[in-house]
């Protein structure tokens, strides 16, 4: 039955390739994926699906799906389409979005033969404000059985682990004055965040190693012969899972109060953007995707064990059903994610045939998670220990 899923996305593979290199040729950015999402969703009507827009009321996003005759478990693929701002789909979401459409696509080939649902779920921003997360709060997950989705790289890697995020943004507000003429009037802003850089930097060294925060000043004043009555900082806060970044951000907020104390300022607090949760690896999903992998040509050696590789709204519907996030080679240069290099190869001949593997692949998995009960079992049970 493998076969059947396979040769369809054969035959369908001159039009998955012109989809990613038209999206890999018109990058667009986080809720600004008109064409990207626009070409997807037409692909999947045209294979008979049903297509849910604006999911959230956010205009780029979509769900799409196909019911079985016969009923069965409920499989999604989830696609990216975002761009980077100034390096285009250096991050491969071209490929991505695809892979995800054709695994549906080869799916859907088998599926009346075992029963079960297909849904494409389209998510925004993954880059930024990641549409993924107010998904998952949504419920959107609560009744998938399982959410697949792989990301391109220079290797293969089992699906592994992503941080927890928070992004702070910081704000003091003090009171300008003529930095030569009257200083003695004024309240530095400015000062307040340097102090919030200082604090953090000595809060490192009681950090476990998993932690990262990185930030930047992103209004410092306006002239050098005024004293900066406003100034604005913003962080990330990164740890290996929830419960520890958010005692970090805890420490981080007390580094920010002090500085608005030691300076007289005051200061305003806020997230601007989602926070993200680590990825929950459903081990028995992932070695199901490992194996089929390996039956479609590729050598176990080749396949690394599973690394961090930054935050991923997808951690947030790791949570609410079994997810995994694998690593599917398209390039063979081990050029980094999010790198000019990485982009211009990942609009190869290559990289589409690595893409059209990885499309397979998933297809594979989600065919054995919906023709083997006892598989979905373990997946399950996988899952609800983690919790």
């Amino acid at each position: 039955m493998k076969e059947h899923l396979v040769n369809a996305i054969h035959q369908e593979e001159e039009r998955l390739k012109e989809l990613a290199l038209f999206i890999g040729h018109h990058p667009e950015l986080g809720h600004e994926e008109k064409l990207a999402s626009g070409k997807l969703k037409a692909e999947l009507e045209r294979h008979g699906f049903r297509v849910e827009s604006n999911v959230l009321g956010l205009s780029t996003s979509f769900i799409a799906s196909y019911a079985s005759p016969k009923p069965g478990p409920t499989v999604a693929f989830l696609c990216e389409y975002d761009a980077l701002p100034g390096l285009g789909h250096a991050c491969g979401h071209h490929l991505i979005c695809t892979m995800g459409l054709g695994a549906a696509v080869g799916l859907k080939a088998a599926i009346d033969a075992v029963g079960g649902v297909i849904r494409v779920y389209g998510t925004p921003a993954e880059e930024t404000t990641g549409a993924k997360v107010p998904m998952a709060e949504a419920g959107l997950f609560d009744d998938v059985d399982v959410a697949l989705m792989a990301h391109p790289f220079h290797r293969f890697e089992k699906s592994g682990s992503s941080l927890a995020m928070d992004a702070l943004q910081f704000e003091y507000v003090g009171k300008a004055a003529h930095a030569a003429a009257n200083p003695q009037d004024g309240v530095n802003a400015l000062d307040a965040v340097l102090q919030l850089f200082n604090g953090v930097n000595a809060l490192r060294q009681q950090l476990a190693s998993h932690v990262r925060i990185h930030g930047v000043i992103t209004e410092g004043g306006k002239a050098p012969n005024m004293i900066p009555d406003y100034a604005a900082a913003r962080f990330y806060v990164r740890s290996a899972n929830r419960p520890y970044t958010d005692e970090t951000v805890r420490k981080v907020l007390r580094c920010a109060e002090g500085a608005a104390l030691q300076t007289g300022c005051t200061l305003k607090t806020s997230n601007y953007e989602y926070s993200y949760d680590e990825l929950r690896t459903n081990e028995p999903l992932s070695e199901t995707f490992t194996k089929n992998l390996i039956a479609l040509g590729v050598d176990p050696d080749r396949i690394g064990e599973g690394q961090d590789h930054g935050s991923l709204d997808l951690g947030n519907v790791s949570r609410r059903c079994p997810a995994i996030h694998p690593y599917v080679q398209v390039i063979d240069e081990p050029h980094m994610l999010h790198t000019p290099e990485f982009r211009d190869l990942a609009m190869t001949e290559r990289a589409l045939e690595g893409m059209l593997l990885g499309a397979k692949a998933l297809a594979a998995t989600a065919f054995d998670v919906i023709a083997e009960p006892s598989l979905l079992q373990a997946i399950k049970r996988a899952f609800r220990q983690r919790d």
